[in-house]
């Protein structure tokens, strides 16, 4: 993937104060770099833990915050309270601190040790004192963090470590996201516009359009060699057309994908949006080359949808490196399957939907588009694989940014589909498709999604939160009388 597997480090902060002595002191910072170091033998972060210092005093602490936020690799930081660590000592820290925070309240030892506690030990394992202190003063200076709670050691906690620590990245990067916009937004459609400058300043996107044959100058100027030396790395399905008038449809795209890439990363932009409405000079809208460029990490919108093609790339950086990953894309509902017991809603879009979502090795099919006006495109024809995944909707409302999260489940189709040229999917919002559809509606949500098997509603709800904005979730607990007093309550609590 491009631009996607940074090296980020997380810094763990242990709390305490000098009342209780040198010696248990020490005992603290031993016991902290104990857990550092079975938290990245674990095996299961996908970043790594660095152990800081004690943190006793008001000076250290807002030292050791600010050190955090100069620090490119750091990108959040644990802390854990071992002993008592009186709360006013963290506010300085607090009110400087720019980053993502995890409060771990655990302890060091699992069980209560019956035959020897003794008050010294008491004192020195207080976290379920010291925790609640420090929890109190991050609670009432309202900053977002997330808290994990159980002992060090077990697999639950880990994991939820592990996920945070997604997110965390996926906070950091936000504001690295660049969108670049070839032409506008498609005439007359509301849900995918939005206001630019409020994103940037609730998100740090920058988002920018350029003029269609802008771009179209960079693929004209790729180099024929260039240009069959990627033809050659297809994997191409003739479908009974001939070869040589296959192969010219082909390398159009090819070369799309190489003009397009090449400006993406002279203009420093992690993500692109097209229109079909708007091709200039381009011979073909871009299909099998935005799917390519999907693949390789950036993100994708189509007709003018810059959130989207934002939160896509937000994915792909929250997801990387992850193992047996199953993949992200952008989606749209097209139709519907509404056959009593097989309710689901058919995804796909006209061509630009990500290869990494396929079941399988993707074909290379060129058939005609009635949009756009331009030569038959080449693209990849696929079916998705199944499993949980999950849906979102980042809309603007007017007054404040929305984040629509819908847990889903993505199956296969009853029967082939011989004459789809397009890559698809197919699946049914929990908790059932007429309550998640309708509660989608009434949230507003876009036909256009972000869409991923490897994250969780919870890690796109932490990262909204982070945000600073609000997020609605339908999924199997999801009722339309709830739901639509949330909305209500909502209107009050996230009002601009």
């Amino acid at each position: 993937m491009l631009m996607t597997e940074k090296k980020y480090k997380f810094w763990f902060c242990t709390g305490s104060q000098d009342l209780y002595g040198d010696e248990c002191l020490a005992h603290v910072a031993e016991h902290a770099k104990i857990i550092v170091e079975k938290l990245n033998e674990s095996g299961v972060l996908p970043y790594e833990v660095v152990w800081k210092p004690t943190l006793i005093t008001n000076e250290l602490i807002r030292k050791t915050f600010n050190e955090a936020n100069i620090d490119d690799e750091c990108a959040g930081v644990i802390t854990w309270m071992h002993t008592f660590s009186p709360a006013k000592s963290w506010i300085l820290g607090l009110q400087e601190f720019r980053k993502p925070l995890l409060h771990l309240h655990t302890q060091f030892n699992m069980e209560i040790p019956y035959d020897t506690i003794d008050m010294d030990f008491m004192n020195e394992n207080q976290s379920a004192h010291g925790d609640r202190e420090y929890g109190h003063i991050v609670s009432r200076m309202r900053i977002e963090r997330k808290v994990v709670v159980g002992h060090w050691s077990d697999p639950v906690v880990v994991g939820k470590i592990a996920s945070w620590m997604r997110t965390a990245v996926g906070i950091m990067e936000s504001s690295h996201i660049r969108v670049m916009r070839v032409a506008d937004n498609m005439r007359n459609v509301a849900v995918t516009e939005g206001d630019k400058v409020e994103a940037q300043i609730k998100f740090g996107w920058e988002v920018d359009a350029y003029p269609v044959n802008e771009i179209a100058d960079y693929v004209k100027d790729v180099a024929k060699g260039d240009v069959d030396a990627l033809v050659d790395e297809y994997y191409i399905l003739l479908e009974g057309r001939d070869p040589e008038e296959f192969k010219k449809h082909v390398a159009v795209q090819a070369q799309i994908e190489l003009g397009f890439e090449r400006f993406l990363k002279e203009k420093n932009y992690q993500a692109i949006v097209t229109h079909f409405g708007d091709l200039g000079a381009l011979k073909q809208l871009p299909g099998l080359a935005i799917q390519r460029l999907m693949e390789k990490g950036y993100g994708f919108g189509a007709e003018g949808d810059w959130k989207t093609a934002a939160m896509v790339r937000l994915m792909k950086i929250m997801t990387a490196g992850m193992k047996d990953a199953k993949g992200t894309s952008m989606m749209e509902d097209y139709t519907y399957n509404l056959v009593p017991g097989k309710e689901g809603i058919l995804q796909s879009h006209m061509l630009e939907v990500c290869p990494s979502v396929a079941d399988g090795k993707p074909a290379i099919k060129v058939c005609p588009l009635s949009m756009g006006e331009r030569e038959d495109p080449a693209r990849l024809v696929f079916t998705s694989k199944t499993g949980p995944a999950i849906a979102t909707s980042l809309v603007d409302l007017g007054d404040r940014f929305r984040l629509i999260i819908n847990d889903v489940d993505c199956k296969k189709v009853e029967k082939p589909m011989p004459k789809l040229p397009v890559g698809s999917a197919f699946w049914t919002p929990q908790p059932d498709l007429a309550t998640g559809a309708e509660a989608w509606i009434l949230a507003g949500g876009a036909h256009h999604t972000a869409f991923t098997y490897d994250l969780t509603a919870e890690q796109m709800g932490d990262w909204a939160a982070a945000m600073g904005i609000e997020a609605v979730y339908i999924d199997k607990d999801t009722t339309i009388r709830n739901f639509k007093n949330e909305l209500r309550w909502n209107e009050i609590a996230f009002r601009r």
